[in-house]
């Protein structure tokens, strides 16, 4: 990892590790759907379903990112994928993340066609019954996230401290060929990348410190982004626990050179930040102030997913019995 990989802190930035983690998945994918004899396809991502950002990873440290396709359903692919990072110098090496994300095949004739994905071999009893649950979880996860895509970010004048429209940023990018596949649509890596630099403002506005992402939960992408088009990734704080806080980040596409397609929502997400110290410790959050009755609201569903989330690690944590 080089400077230019680097953030604030002097690490990785995590747009940087959720791009390589993007681009394993889609070569391991796009390899195996193409496996067999048949109509020529390439992976495209679909939904990022959590990615845990264990530890930091320091400019001058070797990634080394390993993928693995864990369940395979009639049109979907889920691929696990881990980072580990390596001090040179010692031989070091740690784990620094954990993602899993799920891809779809497109045909290369017609990247509007999703074809069927040739089904893998199990290793163990039992994998693809929980792969399957998996599989029906996350989708009905994403399907349950589709009725918020209506939702508009609009900037506020002279926003008070501490609320929403205070920290809230949008970025507008134009989509050139070097963000894009051979086939004309944006790598999902680039998208995830862009998504964390506008999460990663919303974090720093709204603590005036050094931030760092924990985690990404639930990156769907709905739509596919074409060359020529310009997309608003836009930004704002659901949630703030003590120590963390939540970023909604909503990704919007507006195909200027095709009159015949109107704007749409083509991804959303949700990154949790924690904040630093300039010595790298961890520091308190400020308290979130939602003011309207649909900042209220997101409000609570955000510390309901905390609260889960929560419970989830403590019950990982407990020693079995």
């Amino acid at each position: 990892m080089r400077p230019d990989d680097a953030n604030v802190a002097g690490n990785v930035h995590g747009g940087t590790i959720l791009k390589m983690i993007e681009e394993a998945g889609a070569i391991i994918s796009t390899r195996h759907c193409n496996s067999q004899n048949g109509e020529c396809c390439v992976a495209a991502l679909a939904q990022v379903e959590r990615t845990d950002f264990l530890s930091p990873m320091c400019i001058g440290e070797v990634a080394h990112v390993s993928a693995e396709i864990t369940y395979t359903s009639k049109h979907s692919v889920e691929v696990q994928v881990h980072v580990m990072s390596e001090n040179i110098l010692t031989g070091t090496k740690k784990l620094t993340n954990k993602a899993t994300l799920w891809y779809v095949p497109l045909s290369l004739k017609n990247v509007d066609k999703v074809l069927e994905v040739p089904p893998v071999v199990y290793s163990r009893q039992g994998q693809e019954e929980e792969g399957r649950k998996r599989y029906e979880a996350q989708k009905l996860e994403r399907m349950e996230t589709t009725w918020r895509n209506g939702d508009i970010i609009q900037p506020v004048l002279n926003p008070e401290p501490n609320t929403v429209s205070y920290s809230q940023s949008s970025l507008i990018h134009l989509v050139g060929p070097s963000d894009c596949t051979l086939h004309g649509f944006v790598h999902g890596g680039v998208t995830m990348k862009l998504m964390d630099e506008v999460a990663g403002i919303v974090a720093a506005r709204h603590c005036k410190t050094n931030i760092v992402t924990a985690s990404v939960d639930a990156i769907n992408f709905y739509d596919k982004i074409r060359k020529g088009c310009v997309i608003t990734i836009s930004g704002r704080v659901t949630f703030t626990s003590n120590k963390s806080m939540e970023i909604e980040v909503l990704v919007d596409s507006d195909p200027v050179v095709d009159n015949s397609q109107k704007r749409y929502r083509a991804a959303s997400a949700f990154f949790t930040y924690v904040s630093l110290s300039q010595e790298g410790k961890s520091l308190p959050v400020p308290q979130l102030v939602p003011e309207t009755e649909d900042e209220k609201k997101r409000f609570e569903e955000g510390k309901g997913r905390y609260l889960q989330m929560k419970a989830k690690r403590q019950g990982q944590a407990e020693p079995q019995p």
